[in-house]
């Protein structure tokens, strides 16, 4: 696959309408950027300044060794970690998070997760719902709507639309860390039976030889200004040539928003002054092994594309390289030396999710933004052999912070040993309905067609979390 760098001159040369249209293509589907702006210029709706930003664990993080630590079990459930207290009394969460620890009234712990299912599935992290169509046995196909559920930001783009003439609703910053297997056809932005023209803007990379957004370049250009720098370039042959003339608004568009909008501009890391980017870690957190800290841009770069005009912002937080995850390694699935990966992997999680939040809160940004952190499902209790913990669906923890809602506070908790909800079971989709109202979309009174043309409720007959609100 060619870079951007050398290709831009021949290629702005011999472009033409149609391969203008192409322009910002997603990997999924190949629907074009031009057609996602199309779809969301449609929605005549007032605009607004509301946005969320879901942080996906993909393995299955251990919520014993997170938010709900239990420090008077016995040693094979407790394990190695003790609770340290928070800034709200009675609150304490695992020793290796002291950043988000000391900010406690801003975030809202959820410790009864319900509703998962034993299999590696993003699916459920992104719509609310337990499968994904090509599950061979899976108890839920048969109700599975025709084209499928949409994610919360296909939603917030048919129904709100864009904040920022020329940005997209959804984008998608993560690398391509999972395979087919894991995520089962789908991605962080799924548009479902509302149509890929909303499943939103995949930045993990650009395929500059045909204008698309595929899986490879951004990911493999480790300094982004150079990315900036030839989208630059490719403008200037472009416009020299007088080729944006014959293109069509959405074109347009398209080619501003790779070539010289927004996003560009808000993917240039280098425009943070240095003690925002020491606020992330970045450049002073690189662990020595698998490179982990150079993840932590993602945290600084999902604030940047909020501030930029998109609504939904998903990221995928892992330590693990490309390679790895492909043979089926997930960074929070450790079946062996729980403590050793959770030692490596905790402190950065603190350090990119605690520096999220202050950045938005210093910035009047938080109490319009929601912030997600969660995985697929939870881990069992019992150490295993190994070290380990192995999956766990009874109930999985999650992390909750910002849009308005009330923090300081805990949602539900297990029993003494972690195995079940206890009190106030927490169901994913009722998590969807607080995001969703904190976006202004009513979906407990609101149904919306699927391809057979039947009306479907996005969560069933779950609500929005009223105690946050």
């Amino acid at each position: 696959m060619s870079l951007i760098r050398g290709s831009f001159q021949k290629a702005a040369r011999n472009i033409n309408r149609r391969g203008f249209m192409t322009v910002g293509s997603l990997a999924m589907g190949g629907i074009g950027l031009p057609q996602i702006l199309r779809a969301e210029a449609a929605q005549k709706r007032p605009t607004g300044a509301k946005g969320t930003i879901m942080v996906f664990l993909p393995g299955g993080p251990p919520h014993l060794d997170m938010f709900d630590p239990k420090p008077n079990a016995p040693s094979e459930i407790r394990g190695e970690f003790s609770p340290i207290r928070s800034s709200v009394t009675g609150i304490e969460i695992c020793e290796l998070m002291p950043r988000l620890a000391g900010m406690m009234e801003d975030l809202v712990p959820i410790r009864s997760l319900v509703g998962a299912i034993d299999q590696h599935d993003v699916h459920q992290v992104v719509t609310g719902w337990e499968h994904h169509p090509t599950q061979t046995g899976s108890r839920e196909v048969v109700g599975y709507p025709p084209g499928g559920w949409p994610s919360l930001g296909a939603v917030a783009s048919n129904e709100i639309g864009p904040a920022v003439k020329g940005v997209p609703v959804t984008v998608d910053l993560s690398p391509d860390y999972y395979d087919a297997r894991f995520v089962h056809s789908t991605k962080l932005g799924t548009g479902g039976f509302l149509g890929p023209a909303h499943a939103g803007l995949e930045l993990s990379s650009v395929d500059t030889a045909n204008f698309t957004v595929t899986s490879e370049g951004v990911r493999r250009l480790s300094d982004r200004r150079r990315l900036l720098t030839s989208f630059d370039r490719f403008r200037k042959v472009v416009d020299k040539s007088g080729t944006s003339e014959k293109m069509d608004t959405y074109s347009r568009q398209a080619f501003d928003v790779l070539a010289s909008g927004r996003l560009a501009r808000a993917m240039d890391l280098s425009q943070e002054d240095e003690s925002t980017r020491n606020l992330y870690g970045i450049d002073a957190a690189n662990p020595p092994k698998r490179g982990g800290g150079k993840m932590l841009d993602q945290f600084l770069l999902a604030r940047r594309v909020i501030e930029a005009g998109a609504r939904c912002v998903t990221l995928v937080f892992t330590r693990y390289p490309y390679g790895r995850m492909l043979k089926g390694d997930y960074n929070w699935d450790w079946h062996k030396e729980n403590f050793m990966e959770a030692r490596e992997t905790l402190p950065l999680l603190d350090i990119g999710v605690s520096a999220l939040i202050t950045d938005l809160k210093q910035r009047g940004l938080l109490d319009d933004v929601s912030v997600v952190v969660w995985g697929e499902f939870g881990r069992t209790p019992k150490i295993n052999t190994n070290a380990g913990r192995d999956h766990w669906p009874r109930v999985a923890g999650a992390l909750l912070a910002g849009g308005g809602m009330k923090g300081g506070q805990v949602l539900g908790s297990t029993n003494k040993f972690g195995e079940h909800a206890e009190s106030r079971p927490v169901h994913y989709r009722e998590v969807f309905a607080t995001l969703y109202q904190q976006l202004g979309i009513d979906v407990r009174h609101k149904t919306f067609d699927d391809l057979a043309g039947r009306p479907q409720h996005l969560l069933g007959n779950h609500g929005p979390l009223q105690e946050l609100l």
